[in-house]
């Protein structure tokens, strides 16, 4: 059961985002790896959002205009997935369109900090999402990565999240063993998920995607994220419980989107606020 003693009305909204996403049924630009494209694509379909993977810079700038949110995801940036990812940024704030940043392996690559810092200084990030490793690198503390696995405990992971919100007034999440998401004030830990999803390529660009869809539809991007990541953790739980193999799992993972209901957020949700 969610843990809501004193933030029920919190709780009951995680409850509604899905609800209202699947109404509004919000297009999701993605500019994202080309390793995980498909998966974030099928994973958007499945929880009642339209994805479009436009990248291409020419096209970018309009099409974020009539995006209902915008996914960057910087794991494979070619020199041109990075001049659009900038403008698409760019645009974003220009149209009032939300925004959530992945920041893959920026612990471990250089050059994807110079690409981070340009979206986050000429354009638009709502929500910023990455394992604990990247998040709490981007926050300036000690972490351990292995490439864009985060090796990391977790222990500080949350006040790395506050720091990080408040320097740059957003919403801040990093997964792992239990995710932690704050908008700098108010904080939900939460502690739903199963370790298969670390047997899969691209569990993490696929929450990253949820984050988007639900951001799209939702006004408080702290609610809105905590909804995102909780669906991907509960689909996980279910699809481990059906199979326990890593090809099946990744199958029965898009299934189980696909069948979450809000009566299974509030009713298997363990989530923490503080």
């Amino acid at each position: 059961m969610i843990t809501n003693s004193d933030n029920s009305s919190y709780s009951n909204n995680v409850c509604e985002v899905l609800n209202d996403l699947r109404k509004k049924v919000p297009l999701v630009q993605c500019i994202t790896n080309y390793v995980t494209i498909n998966d974030c694509a099928n994973i958007l379909l499945s929880y009642g959002a339209s994805p479009a993977m436009c990248e291409a810079y020419d096209e970018v700038f309009d099409f974020t205009k009539i995006s209902s949110a915008l996914y960057i995801n910087v794991g494979t940036l070619t020199k041109e997935q990075e001049e659009a990812a900038v403008l698409a940024a760019i645009s974003a704030k220009v149209n009032n369109t939300p925004v959530v940043l992945d920041p893959v392996a920026c612990a471990a690559i250089p050059r994807k900090n110079s690409i981070i810092k340009r979206i986050l200084e000429l354009g638009r990030v709502d929500v910023i999402k990455g394992n604990i490793g990247e998040i709490k690198f981007l926050a300036g503390d000690a972490c351990e990565v292995r490439g864009v696995d985060s090796l990391d405990s977790g222990e500080g992971a949350l006040e790395s999240c506050i720091a990080l919100a408040q320097k740059y007034n957003c919403v801040v999440a990093a997964t792992g063993k239990d995710d932690f998401i704050t908008d700098g004030n108010r904080s939900a830990i939460i502690q739903n998920g199963t370790e298969m999803l670390t047997k899969i390529t691209g569990a993490g660009c696929m929450v990253g995607a949820l984050c988007a869809a639900t951001a799209g539809v939702y006004e408080d991007k702290l609610i809105s994220t905590v909804c995102a990541i909780l669906s991907m953790n509960l689909a996980g739980e279910e699809a481990y419980e059906m199979c326990r193999l890593p090809g099946s799992f990744r199958v029965k993972l898009i299934d189980c989107i696909y069948t979450l209901s809000e009566e299974k957020i509030k009713k298997e949700g363990r989530i923490i606020w503080q």
